[in-house]
């Protein structure tokens, strides 16, 4: 009997490409159809908000992320069992977030837990 695997995280993907650049608008043209979106005009989150440190951007993102749940702080912290003092504290820079607690955040709000670090 073969074991089920895990799923790959993930269901897009991302392409960059390598050639002349005359060719790069018919590339993206010709991928468009395919369901491909031409992000290079995007930019990163965290450049973004140049205003906020690096904690105070990863706590927005809990923040955002509980409230896109629907979820309070209380409800988050009884379904992670993270005190609802150190959720308080994350979200507002002053708690960093360690790997265990973002896989543990990020499981319960349904988001890579890589956001969170």
């Amino acid at each position: 009997m073969q074991a089920h695997t895990k799923k790959h995280p993930t269901e897009t993907v991302e392409l960059r490409f390598i050639g002349p650049i005359v060719n790069i608008a018919r590339a993206i043209e010709s991928l468009k159809p395919l369901g491909f979106v031409d992000t290079s005009d995007s930019v990163p989150w965290r450049e973004a908000y140049p205003e906020f440190s690096e904690a105070q951007l990863i706590g927005k993102a809990l923040a955002g992320a509980r409230y896109r749940e629907g979820l309070t702080q209380m409800k988050l912290a009884e379904l992670t069992g993270i005190p609802q003092r150190h959720i308080s504290e994350m979200e507002n820079g002053k708690r960093p977030i360690g790997k265990e607690m973002a896989k543990r955040l990020g499981k319960t709000l349904n988001i890579s837990y890589k956001v969170f670090l």
